[in-house]
C-alpha cells in the first residue's frame, strides 16, 4: 500500500507542468559581439567585455520567458585600442553620456524545435527601437561543475545603427551591424 501511495505521488509530480526557472547571466562565460563592414574592405568585429543581465525561461510556456541585459559600453574591445577610444567617443557611441546599452524583451514565442524569436526594445546611445533577435536553446539543465540550474542561450539579430543616431561616416562604413550573443545564465543557488 504504501508503494502504491508512493507511485502515485511521483506520477502525479512528474505529470504538474514545469514553472518558469529565473536565471542570471555568466559574465565570464557569456559575449556581446558586433560585426560591421569597414568600407567594404574587412569585417569589423567587437566585443563588449562588461555585462549583466537576467532571463526568465518556461520552456512549456516559451511566452511567459523574458530576458533583460545590460552591458557597459566602455568595455567595448575591438583588439584595437586607437579604435576603441574612437568608438567610445561621442561620434559613435559616446560613452560619456550613455554609458550602457539595455535590451527588455517584451515577447517571447517558439520558433521551432530548439530555436525562440525574442522581441524587444533595444537602447542604445539615447535611443531605444523594437529589435527581433532569432535564438537558439543550446542547453538547459543542471551545470555539472557547479550543480545548479543553467541555461544557455545564442541570439543573433541585424540593426541599422543609422536608427540609434550613430550615423558617422554612411554611406562609406555601412549602416548595417551584427549582433550576435552568447549567454550561459546560472540558476539563483548559484554562488
Amino acid at each position: 500500500m504504501r508503494s502504491l501511495a508512493l507511485a502515485t505521488l511521483l506520477a502525479a509530480c512528474s505529470a504538474t507542468p514545469a514553472l518558469a526557472a529565473e536565471y542570471r547571466v555568466d559574465p565570464r562565460h557569456s559575449q556581446v559581439r558586433f560585426t560591421y563592414s569597414h568600407l567594404g574592405f574587412a569585417n569589423i568585429t567587437g566585443r563588449f567585455d562588461t555585462m549583466e543581465g537576467r532571463i526568465v525561461y518556461d520552456a512549456a510556456d516559451p511566452g511567459a520567458s523574458s530576458v533583460t541585459m545590460t552591458v557597459a559600453i566602455d568595455s567595448i574591445s575591438t583588439g584595437v585600442v586607437g579604435l576603441d577610444d574612437h568608438l567610445k567617443r561621442d561620434d559613435f557611441f559616446d560613452a560619456a553620456v550613455h554609458p550602457s546599452a539595455q535590451f527588455t524583451s517584451t515577447a517571447v514565442e517558439s520558433a521551432g524545435e530548439g530555436r525562440l524569436k525574442v522581441t524587444g526594445d533595444l537602447g542604445i546611445h539615447g535611443v531605444t527601437r523594437e529589435v527581433e533577435f532569432d535564438v537558439t536553446i543550446n542547453k538547459v539543465g543542471t551545470h555539472p561543475m557547479r550543480n545548479v540550474p543553467a541555461a544557455g542561450f545564442d541570439a543573433v539579430a541585424t540593426i541599422r545603427r543609422s536608427d540609434f543616431g550613430i550615423d558617422k561616416y554612411l554611406p562609406n562604413i555601412p549602416d548595417e551591424v551584427r549582433i550576435e550573443v552568447t549567454v550561459e545564465a546560472l540558476g539563483d543557488a548559484a554562488e
